[in-house]
């Protein structure tokens, strides 16, 4: 019975007359040399050794100067960043159109309102504390509620029968909400006509 023969150890040592390039965050090497193939029946066997040894480099150089710890999970090997710069698979999407209230606001100079002007909450100095801008017990609703107000003697005579002071500010916010949905109905009807919604074919 013949012996076994061991298997050819493999040198983990890659040597080229051209240096490899690296980039680690990549996990790639750039070989500079040309390919060199001995015969055309063993090109199969050349590739084979050619990509070996670059998989051999590039693992070379990664023991060598990337930061290796021990984890819970196991070995850890951090890589560096990246350096080469890769095209994009797909063109740059073409930047959005405005909508019709964007168009507006710019127009009209109307601006977004920032994390702080959008808090419902305002400090009151006569009782010390915050209070809601609008909502229930919202600061708009204050002079609804209280035992005394000013009078305007102009506004007395022109009254009507059965209103008071105290509903003036309710009368007002309501009359206000009716003015802002009937302008929204307005635009809507208006922006249906503009595109040409509802028009007969």
């Amino acid at each position: 019975m013949m012996a076994e023969t061991a298997p050819k150890k493999i040198d983990v040592t890659v040597h080229k007359p051209t240096p490899y390039t690296f980039d680690l965050g990549l996990l790639l090497a750039s070989d500079p040399n040309p390919l060199l193939l001995s015969t055309p029946e063993n090109i199969e066997d050349d590739l084979a050794a050619t990509a070996r040894d670059g998989a051999q480099a590039l693992l070379n150089q990664l023991l060598e100067t990337c930061p290796i710890q021990s984890t819970p999970a196991g070995v850890l090997l951090s890589l560096p960043g990246i350096e080469t710069r890769l095209p994009r698979e797909k063109p740059m999407p073409p930047p959005k159109a405005q909508t019709t209230w964007q168009k507006f606001a710019a127009k009209k100079g109307i601006r977004a309102k920032t994390s702080e002007e959008k808090k419902n909450l305002r400090y009151n100095e006569d009782t010390g504390e915050w209070e809601k801008k609008w909502g229930y017990k919202g600061g708009n609703k204050r002079e609804e509620s209280a035992w005394i107000v000013e009078v305007d003697e102009k506004k007395e005579r022109e009254r009507k029968e059965g209103t008071s002071v105290q509903g003036d500010g309710r009368r007002d916010r309501k009359e206000k909400v009716r003015r802002n949905e009937r302008m929204q109905r307005a635009n809507e009807r208006k922006g249906r006509k503009n595109h040409g919604i509802g028009k007969e074919t």
